[in-house]
């Protein structure tokens, strides 16, 4: 699809113009400070010590649960603070260490190549575009205006929420490796898979196999293993669903479709105030935990 700007495109570099002087006015870096690097490694330390607090802790079964699930957050929100930032280069001026960061995810369970593909390359660009844009194909869930009615839709309200928490499963065990093997991304072709890429892909899957399934069985059992990794699946998948779908699948934001000419009547950057949506933005906490991402469509434009 293409989009069609207005007569003399006047509205993104202008307001690229001022988010400019904002920055060298009050000499702010555009990148991650101080702060930023300061969560990170908290969220690094979280990781690790809840980790080997599991395995190694001989904790009662309650406990060690509880800290399965306290790991499931952990990874979401090493997603939402580490990883996506990075992901979109805007964590350090120097891409080496934005790819080093952006490798978390793969530390996570996911891959960092495919997810820049779907996100840079189909989900910035045609946010909330139906048939192109995967974020919002949801099995069993119609959340577009163009997508087909089926009559269990009405319960989706009901059924939503225990759907969102097998999205962080599905996208580990079956999503990467669907995108992986067919070259495609929602029918879109990903091209070439650069030899490193392939590489990184099958060690950090193994690496993952390896740190999350079978050291936890060989300290913990199967079944306290089998439990604890259910609860982390369900808490991070759960997370992650309802941050993203607040971004884009609430009351008041646009469900666009392309005319007979393949376009869309928008210029780009309205495109995406129209398709996105902000939440929680005076809450300082919410902020914290999800790396900014309430601020939703400030992260899309810019």
């Amino acid at each position: 699809p293409k989009f069609k700007a207005r007569e003399g495109k006047l509205f993104f570099p202008e307001l690229k113009r001022k988010i400019d002087f904002y920055f060298d006015r009050n000499r702010k870096n555009k990148t991650a400070n101080l702060y930023t690097y300061a969560k990170a490694f908290i969220l690094i330390f979280a990781y690790v010590s809840t980790y080997f607090l599991i395995i190694l802790g001989n904790q009662s079964t309650f406990f060690t649960l509880t800290l399965w699930m306290f790991l499931g957050i952990v990874f979401a929100c090493i997603g939402f603070n580490i990883m996506h930032d990075a992901g979109h280069g805007s964590y350090s001026k120097h891409e080496k260490v934005n790819y080093f960061l952006f490798l978390s995810l793969n530390l996570v369970g996911a891959n960092a190549f495919l997810w820049e593909t779907k996100q840079n390359g189909l989900h910035h660009r045609f946010t909330n575009l139906d048939g192109i844009d995967e974020d919002i194909d949801i099995p069993f869930m119609r959340v577009h205006t163009n997508q087909k009615w089926e009559k269990y839709h009405k319960y989706q309200y009901i059924y939503a929420f225990p759907l969102y928490t097998v999205t962080y499963f599905l996208w580990v065990w079956y999503a990467d490796f669907k995108k992986y093997f067919s070259g495609k991304i929602h029918g879109q072709d990903i091209g070439e898979i650069p030899l490193s890429e392939h590489f990184i892909f099958w060690l950090s899957k193994f690496f993952y196999i390896f740190y999350i399934i079978v050291v936890p069985i060989y300290f913990l059992g199967f079944w306290k293993f089998f439990f604890g990794y259910l609860l982390l699946c369900a808490t991070c998948g759960l997370f992650i669903s309802v941050i993203f779908q607040l971004a884009h699948v609430v009351e008041g934001v646009d469900n666009p479709i392309t005319d007979q000419d393949n376009q869309i009547k928008q210029e780009w950057a309205v495109h995406q105030i129209q398709s996105t949506s902000n939440f929680s933005t005076s809450n300082w906490f919410v902020t914290l935990f999800t790396g900014g991402l309430n601020f939703q469509t400030e992260h899309h434009l810019f």
